[in-house]
């Protein structure tokens, strides 16, 4: 890689960052409101279809914002750190980016070999398949697992992203907000 420490993120790699940003929260915030304070039943159901069908739009979105990062490659740090924080940005950054497409699939799976359809919005159906009890728990396991995982993530990103802008007074959280490539 190219060192590119001087260079901001482009409109559309902005805008694919934040798309994805607030719909993986909003999902990890819905998807914690349904399963901790939804009683079962009817409304349940219905939260958790809007839940399934949203994720599967979730996870389309995610490989277009993945495949654009990939083609477009990443940029080198905007200031000089330390190697460990170097190291933990990258893990992180990776972790998030497997999180965009395992979080979905997880829930797809679940839904899915629970022998559940995902009716999306009403428009067609992922017909679920034959029940398999085991492929379905494991999926769920996988899902929940990946919310924490992905929470824990999320807030070292914001944390390191904040300690750049406020501490280091650096271009690393201006280069994804207004695109410039320094403060």
């Amino acid at each position: 890689m190219s060192d590119r420490s001087g260079q901001a993120y482009g409109i559309v790699s902005r805008f694919n960052h934040w798309i994805v940003a607030l719909a993986i929260i909003g999902m990890l915030a819905f998807g914690i409101y349904i399963e901790d304070f939804v009683p079962r039943g009817p409304s349940k159901g219905a939260l958790l279809q809007t839940h399934k069908a949203i994720g599967v739009l979730v996870l389309a979105y995610g490989l277009w914002r993945i495949g654009w990062r990939l083609a477009k490659g990443f940029l080198a740090p905007a200031a000089p750190m330390p190697h460990w924080q170097d190291v933990t940005s990258r893990v992180t950054h990776w972790l998030l980016i497997a999180g965009i497409i395992v979080m979905p699939i997880s829930g797809m799976m679940t839904s899915l070999f629970g022998g559940h359809d995902i009716s999306m919005f009403g428009l067609f159906v992922i017909p679920g398949q034959p029940k398999n009890a085991g492929i379905s728990e494991f999926a769920k396991e996988v899902h929940g697992a990946t919310a924490n995982i992905m929470i824990a993530f999320i807030v070292l990103h914001i944390a390191g992203a904040l300690k750049h802008h406020l501490i280091d007074r650096d271009a690393t959280l201006v280069r994804m907000t207004s695109g410039k490539s320094s403060r």
